[in-house]
């Protein structure tokens, strides 16, 4: 892309060249970060690609919103011709990230091994469904396995519910998340060695490392965490409670805010009630807590409370539906929301990167490339002659 680089200029990135080799979303949303943040990154995709893949149809607002920021290749990984081109690329770059399963990226010669030969600055990213090795190192894995597997659809729910997912792909963008972190902190060190090193994590790993203090509870405690619900798992009243027009979340469970909120409720007494003097006292009463409030918070609407709730220092706020959130001044003031123009689409309002860093804009650099639209011009960098290009096109080497 012939501005890509007056784009990227004065972000922390801009000097940092990524290919991406991603699929599905765990990958895409690594990259995303990087892309976001000024590195100048060409995604390849293979000439012929099947149809519509996890993230649905190219101008949908899936792929859109995930491929942002990012230069569009085609290029035949399976021909000699086509690995040769990618080699010579990864040669110059700083980045490789894949997403694909063990076997394939061994199979087709991209793996970190075979890169590290033609680059050995290289920092070579990857997200397994499982791990790269282990007894379930070959298997493929996909976000709600993930969450089976890793502990969260047991905890999430109504108690007695039987397992729920959660409503977002947590262990996709999590391992996104953490790559893009360690493919930093590799590239950090390199600073100092000068060689690169092969950073990875899996969906697995992610969906384990976000249980977090569940995950401790057991490991430190021995205690098997239940379903919840919308309550805390340990900290009550921390939940969902009833308004006369709908529902808001409050949180007390501290000594201190549970004087607070039985005084702004009208019961300062509940705060001398035996059994809900202590934070496990509460807790192990959560039904009758619960109960006494809600019965309490129903009789006004959600809007009143928050008001004399916030007024006591009471985290409290409204349960919204995603065109609320888009609509809430808070959410318009930290610029959640971004709009940028695709030559074909025209405006996409797209979801702003949620990383500050002052003195820079968030702004995206431009949307989503149509397939294949930067191939001659990512070839002509890389030292191909206009002759060599359309002897490879010819060849359905590239689109």
């Amino acid at each position: 892309m012939d501005d890509a680089e007056s784009q990227a200029a004065g972000l922390p990135l801009a000097r940092i060249t990524v290919l991406d080799l991603t699929l599905a979303r765990a990958g895409p949303t690594c990259v995303r970060h990087l892309a976001d943040w000024g590195a100048q990154v060409i995604r390849i995709e293979p000439p012929d690609p099947d149809g519509e893949g996890v993230t649905g149809n190219r101008d949908g607002f899936d792929f859109q919103n995930l491929h942002r920021g990012k230069r569009a290749i085609q290029l035949d990984l399976k021909s000699p011709e086509g690995h040769a081109a990618f080699l010579r690329l990864a040669a110059r770059a700083d980045v490789v990230v894949e997403n694909m399963r063990a076997a394939v990226k061994h199979r087709l010669h991209v793996a970190y091994e075979d890169v590290r030969k033609v680059n050995p600055r290289i920092v070579y990213g990857s997200i397994s469904g499982f791990g790269q090795t282990g007894p379930y190192g070959l298997r493929a894995g996909v976000d709600q396995i993930a969450q089976g597997m890793g502990g969260l659809m047991s905890i999430t729910g109504l108690p007695g519910q039987g397992p729920v997912r959660v409503g977002i792909p947590i262990a996709d963008l999590t391992a996104g998340n953490l790559l893009a972190l360690g493919i930093m902190t590799a590239l950090f060190e390199r600073e100092a060695t000068g060689v690169g090193r092969w950073v990875h994590t899996s969906l697995l790993e992610a969906q384990v490392f976000m249980l977090d203090f569940q995950a401790a509870r057991w490991l430190m405690a021995g205690e098997i965490a239940p379903q919840a619900g919308n309550d805390h798992p340990t900290g009550i009243p921390t939940g969902v409670f009833p308004t006369s027009d709908g529902h808001i979340n409050l949180a007390a469970s501290s000594g201190r805010l549970w004087e607070r909120l039985s005084t702004a409720l009208g019961h300062p007494e509940w705060t001398a009630r035996p059994g809900w003097r202590t934070q496990q006292g509460r807790s192990d009463d959560r039904a009758a807590v619960n109960a006494a409030i809600g019965a309490v918070t129903r009789e006004k609407p959600a809007a009143h409370w928050i008001a004399l709730l916030e007024e006591a220092g009471i985290p409290c706020g409204p349960i919204n539906g995603i065109d609320q959130v888009f609509a809430d001044p808070q959410v318009q003031h930290l610029g959640l929301a971004h709009t940028v123009l695709h030559p074909r689409l025209g405006a996409e309002h797209l979801v702003a990167s949620p990383i500050n860093l002052e003195g820079l804009s968030r702004d995206i650099r431009f949307a989503t490339r149509d397939a294949g639209a930067d191939t001659a011009a990512v070839l002509r960098e890389a030292g191909y002659s206009d002759a060599e290009i359309n002897d490879l096109r010819s060849k359905r080497v590239i689109g």
